[in-house]
């Protein structure tokens, strides 16, 4: 990709963008349990010590837009707070949570070291705002809804506070109903406003296809994230869980620790194969 943006600084020694390595920001969907979400973070810190790879863990206090009013939500913003700092205070990695209302952009900033903004909520500007203010970097994912052009502008939303450290995440475009395609044209169109990052799982996914609840189709992971990295992203963005299958959010398109070490073993091999041919 040409006219890389200015890198950005997600945590003390982490830096994403031209130059920098190849980072990570991995974790499961939403906070199970206290224990759950430490018990991960060892698994994946592990991963990324032995990789040698940059890490930044993730975890949702609160998913907002379940299919179902019946699904599990999360333990909620002051709850999972304490557990993200549990993970932070046991295993050093820097931590990323996605908030929902601006009231809650302080508070979790406390926190965590990157604001996530979900894909569903890119164009609000108080939220964007409000997390632009706290001065922590503040990643926000596309709209499923959005033309990636039109990123640029939600980008400058958070600008326009003074806070410089935005990245935007590709999380693949509604393709008719319950599917979602990526277009790897996307991710070349939103590096010219910000670091990108690719969001495996999530493209993954099949909104409302299983009816009660969000499909998925984790077999093209590999796929999805060589194409990434060759196409030229800044970080990767992948949902892990340690039992995929009986997950309490998003089961369809999880992966599992050894799948995402086999992904992170695979998509730093192609980002050397393009970096030897100046790509």
């Amino acid at each position: 990709m040409s006219d890389a943006p200015a890198p950005v600084v997600l945590a003390p020694g982490l830096t994403v963008g031209s130059g920098h390595p190849l980072a990570f920001i991995a974790g499961p969907c939403v906070i199970e349990s206290p224990e759950h979400l430490l018990r991960m973070a060892f698994l994946l810190k592990e991963i990324a010590v032995e990789l040698e790879v940059p890490m930044v863990f993730k975890a949702s206090f609160d998913k907002a837009n379940r299919s179902s009013l019946a699904s599990y939500r999360g333990p909620g913003l002051a709850d999972g707070l304490e557990a993200l700092a549990a993970v932070k205070r046991s295993t050093g990695l820097p931590v990323l949570a996605d908030v929902h209302e601006p009231a809650q952009a302080a508070e979790a900033a406390a926190i965590v070291d990157v604001l996530q903004v979900p894909a569903f909520l890119c164009r609000q500007t108080d939220l964007l705002l409000a997390c632009g203010l706290t001065g922590k970097p503040v990643n926000v994912k596309k709209g499923q809804f959005m033309a990636p052009s039109d990123m640029g502008n939600v980008a400058e939303k958070v600008r326009s506070t003074g806070n410089r450290a935005v990245t935007l995440t590709e999380r693949g475009s509604t393709f008719g109903y319950n599917n979602l395609v990526v277009d790897l044209r996307s991710l070349a169109i939103m590096r010219r406003f910000a670091p990108v990052v690719f969001d495996v799982t999530h493209s993954l996914q099949l909104p409302g296809g299983l009816g009660h609840a969000t499909g998925g189709a984790r077999e093209f992971a590999l796929h999805l994230a060589r194409g990434a990295v060759a196409a030229g992203v800044d970080a990767i963005f992948v949902e892990v869980h340690d039992d995929p299958s009986n997950a309490l959010s998003d089961a369809p398109t999880q992966l599992s620790p050894h799948e995402f070490r086999i992904l992170v073993k695979q998509v730093l091999a192609v980002r050397r194969a393009c970096d030897s041919v100046g790509a």
